[in-house]
C-alpha cells in the first residue's frame, strides 16, 4: 500500500499562541519535515490553531464527521492527556510524538528528554557552576516533566542543592520576566538553563538589562538551537536536535498508520550540547 488514505491529509492541531508560532522555528521545522515525506505519497498537512484543550478535541470531533484527515499526529504530550482515547473514541487513527514513554494504544514516536540535561549539567558541573536554576516550559507537558527529573536528579547525585525551577510558556516575555526574577534572588544562579531557544534570547538581553555579564556572571544554555540563538550576542549555547528529521520520523509513522501497516518503534533524533559564547567558568565568588 502507497500510505495515502481516503482523505489524503494529516491532522494537526496546536493549541498555541499564533504569536509564539511566528516566533519560534521549532514546529516550522517540524512541519517541514512532515510536509516532505507526506509529499512523496501525495499527501498533505492540515494545520489548525487553537487556544485551548477543549478547542482541540472540539476540530478533532469536526474532522472525524466530515472525514478530513486520515491519521491525527498529537504533539506535546501531557499528563493524563486524554487526546489519544478521545481520537480512539472518534475512530481517529492517531500518532503520538514527544513522549520519553511510548502511548499504550496509540502509536508513539518518542524522544530521550534526559540524557541531553544529563550532557549539559555535565559540562556546567565541569565549568565550576554549583547554583543553577531552569526556566521551564509548561509544566504539564511530560516532556517538561522528564527534563526537570533528569535535572533534579543529576544535581542531587552530584552532591548539589535542587536547581532552582520556574515555569514559563515559551515567550519571550516569560524568558525575560523569569530571569529577572531569578538574577534579582539573594543567591542569583550562576547557570541557567532555559527550554526553548525564545525564552533563552530574552532571558539574555533580560540579564544585560540588569547589567549581568554573559558569560562572566551568568551562564546560559537553551534547548532547540535556532538562527535566533547563532545571532545573538554572545551565541547560545545550545541543546540542539535535526528537528526536520524529527518531523521525517513521524511522517513516517504516519504512513504506516495511514495504510493500516503495523507502525515501527521510532525515536526523535536526540538532542546534543553545541557549545557557544554564552557558557563560561562559574565565577569565583558564584
Amino acid at each position: 500500500m502507497d500510505g495515502r488514505g481516503a482523505a489524503g491529509a494529516v491532522g494537526l492541531v496546536l493549541a498555541r499562541q499564533r504569536r509564539l508560532l511566528g516566533a519560534e522555528p521549532f514546529f516550522m521545522e517540524f512541519i517541514a519535515g512532515i510536509e516532505e515525506r507526506l509529499a512523496e505519497n501525495d499527501m498533505s498537512v492540515l494545520l489548525h490553531l487553537v487556544t485551548g484543550r477543549e478547542a482541540e478535541l472540539a476540530a478533532y470531533r469536526r474532522w472525524a464527521e466530515r472525514h478530513l484527515v486520515d491519521v491525527v499526529v498529537v504533539v506535546n504530550p501531557a499528563e493524563g492527556d486524554e487526546r489519544p482515547a478521545a481520537l480512539r473514541g472518534l475512530g481517529l487513527p492517531a500518532v503520538v510524538a514527544g513522549t520519553p514513554d511510548p502511548d499504550p494504544g496509540t502509536p508513539t514516536v518518542r524522544a530521550d528528554q534526559a540524557s541531553p540535561v544529563r550532557e549539559a549539567l555535565a559540562r556546567l558541573l565541569d565549568l565550576g557552576h554549583r547554583d543553577i536554576a531552569r526556566v521551564t516550559g509548561p509544566e504539564e507537558l511530560i516532556h517538561t516533566r522528564a527534563r526537570t527529573e533528569a535535572l533534579v536528579d543529576g544535581c542531587r547525585a552530584a552532591g548539589l542543592a535542587d536547581p532552582v525551577l520556574v515555569e514559563g510558556d515559551y515567550s519571550a516575555e516569560a524568558g525575560a520576566r523569569l530571569t529577572g526574577e531569578l538574577l534579582g534572588r539573594a543567591d542569583p544562579p550562576t547557570a541557567i538553563l532555559y527550554d526553548n531557544d525564545v525564552m533563552a534570547v530574552a532571558g539574555l538581553d533580560a540579564a544585560r538589562s540588569l547589567g549581568v555579564p554573559v558569560p562572566d556572571r551568568l551562564s546560559m544554555v537553551a534547548w532547540d538551537d535556532s538562527t535566533l540563538c547563532r545571532l545573538a550576542t554572545p551565541a547560545l549555547t545550545t541543546m540542539s536536535v535535526d528537528v526536520y528529521q524529527y518531523g521525517v520520523s513521524v511522517a513516517e509513522s504516519v504512513l504506516e498508520r495511514a495504510s493500516g501497516l503495523p507502525v515501527a518503534e521510532r525515536w526523535s533524533p536526540t538532542a546534543h550540547l553545541v557549545q557557544r559564547d554564552s557558557t563560561g567558568p562559574a565565577p569565583l565568588d558564584g
